[in-house]
């Protein structure tokens, strides 16, 4: 069975009206029955994905969605979940009933095209009608591949692969590395694992996974040890390992056990990195230093674990935040024209999970994404994106607790332009 993660694959969302055949396209794709066929609309009423090999591309992830036409309150919501899709498409399939093209379909087309989403228009059911010339002529001219199936019979369906793996973008063809660029073949890495009350029971988390894979995969070694095992495992070692990379949560004890020329940073970072943008979760971290009291700080997680006493998001990263500012405040005074002394516990922060994200940011100071293992790279760059937009900066997990524990500078260092911004912003700062 293939057990690539979903975050790993490539999204591709089958958009339409209810009963242009989008679910007919996923089976005849699938070669499987996986979406229910009716003649009646809207017989799919919530998202359905299917994980399949699509060579050369590799693993992909299909996702059926509802008909964006669904009338009704009910029908509200499941067009708000299938819009969500959007954000984590890679690449956009608009079925059309017949070669029919209305309004509806050019709405869909105006979207994925806004978000720089390679897309290919599908002509289902093309032995009942077929689209006019001009209008392929013009899809084409704007970057759309324009396919004709009837998906009832499979005619055109190889066609329709083909034109996917065309669209594909280059990274799920040459996909980029983790740590394979930062540790050279035949050198080592160690991996610093802590064993926690949220650790899962049995196995390591999926970024400790994908990294020794893709460590291996690039002809390096690999050492896994837990925190406390650190300092005993670097002073067995015949030369020094060429990184160090731990999980966030014990940032502070392996920067101390680990010699400051021995390359450090975490795995949070290194997935920030991989799966969005750190530069510019480097800039939102130093807009820690612009909060105040009352402010708002939205922390979303991917996961959707149950909280323990001590989870990361909600008890951990506040603190740390709070220990900082209560910090920082204290040295330098209340800020300028405030009556009072401020007091760090006055920040405010909320938490969402899973696809859940706010349509509206703007009662938001910061947002502190965890790494997003759990996310295709398409759904983070689209969070970062819509905070870019409602001008609100974005940092995540592991560079949030770099930075409130004073670490940040070194744990960037093997990224040379996240280490660039940090100290440029450092120096205008002062």
């Amino acid at each position: 069975m293939n057990k690539t993660p979903k975050s790993l694959r490539l999204h591709v969302g089958l958009f339409g009206r209810r009963n242009a055949g989008k679910s007919s396209v996923l089976n005849a794709l699938a070669r499987q029955h996986v979406s229910i066929v009716s003649e009646v609309a809207g017989t799919t009423t919530d998202v359905v994905e299917k994980a399949m090999e699509l060579q050369p591309i590799g693993p992909v992830l299909f996702i059926d969605t509802a008909g964006l036409d669904d009338a009704g309150a009910l029908g509200t919501m499941r067009v708000k979940r299938t819009r969500e899709i959007f954000d984590r498409t890679d690449v956009g399939l608009i079925i059309a009933e017949a070669g029919h093209w209305g309004e509806f379909e050019q709405s869909l087309f105006d979207e994925l095209h806004a978000r720089g989403l390679p897309m290919i228009v599908v002509f289902n059911k093309s032995d009942l009608g077929q689209p006019g010339p001009d209008l392929v002529e013009r899809l084409e001219a704007e970057k759309a591949s324009c396919v004709r199936t009837v998906a009832s019979t499979g005619e055109g369906m190889d066609v329709l692969r083909e034109a996917l793996i065309k669209a594909a973008p280059q990274e799920f063809i040459d996909a980029p590395t983790i740590l394979g660029d930062l540790v050279p073949p035949g050198e080592l890495a160690v991996l610093v694992v802590p064993i926690d009350s949220e650790a899962p029971k049995g196995r390591l988390i999926v970024p400790q996974v994908q990294s020794i894979r893709d460590l291996l995969d690039h002809d390096a070694y690999c050492l896994v040890v837990k925190e406390h095992e650190l300092r005993d495992a670097l002073e067995r070692l015949n030369r020094p390992p060429a990184l160090v990379v731990t999980d966030s949560q014990a940032f502070e004890k392996v920067a101390a056990d680990t010699p400051r020329d021995v390359p450090l940073t975490s795995f949070s970072i290194v997935f920030a990195r991989y799966k969005g943008d750190l530069d510019a979760f480097v800039r939102g971290a130093l807009a820690i230093e612009a909060l105040r009291p009352g402010d708002r700080v939205l922390v979303a997680e991917v996961c959707s674990h149950q909280p323990t006493c001590d989870d990361i998001g909600r008890v951990k990263i506040p603190t740390w935040i709070r220990r900082h500012l209560a910090s920082q405040w204290n040295t330098a005074g209340a800020p300028r024209n405030a009556g009072s002394p401020p007091n760090a516990a006055d920040l405010v922060f909320d938490h969402v999970q899973g696809h859940d994200f706010p349509d509206d940011l703007s009662a938001y100071r910061l947002v502190i994404h965890c790494a997003g293992c759990m996310h295709n790279r398409r759904q983070m760059l689209t969070r970062i994106e819509r905070c870019r937009t409602a001008g609100v900066p974005i940092t995540n997990y592991g560079v949030t607790i770099a930075y409130t524990l004073g670490i940040l500078e070194r744990a960037i260092e093997p990224f040379p332009s996240a280490l660039e911004t940090y100290r440029n912003l450092t120096r205008a700062r002062t």
